[in-house]
């Protein structure tokens, strides 16, 4: 099945080349989680902070389950400073 993965601010690095603003599409199996696409991607697992499916907040237990269905958006936030 075809997913869109967003990796925002520093994490962007770690899209393939070709993305396009921040973005990508791949073929995920119904058996893949959060993480196993983190690893995929060699994104340090506690540089996601903030992950969401489809807008909607991933616990981190959640983060080792399969979720996905044909369509679906994962976005990841690195953890943000500031005030």
């Amino acid at each position: 099945m075809k997913i869109t993965l967003k990796l925002y601010a520093g994490l962007s690095q770690y899209l393939p080349d070709g993305s396009e603003k921040h973005m990508t599409k791949l073929s995920v199996s119904e058996n893949e989680t959060a993480f196993s696409i983190l690893d995929r991607f060699n994104v340090p697992k506690e540089d996601a902070h903030l992950v969401l499916l489809n807008g909607v907040y991933l616990e981190p237990e959640e983060r080792e389950q399969p979720k996905f269905k044909e369509g679906d958006t994962l976005a990841i936030w690195p953890p943000v400073a500031g005030g």
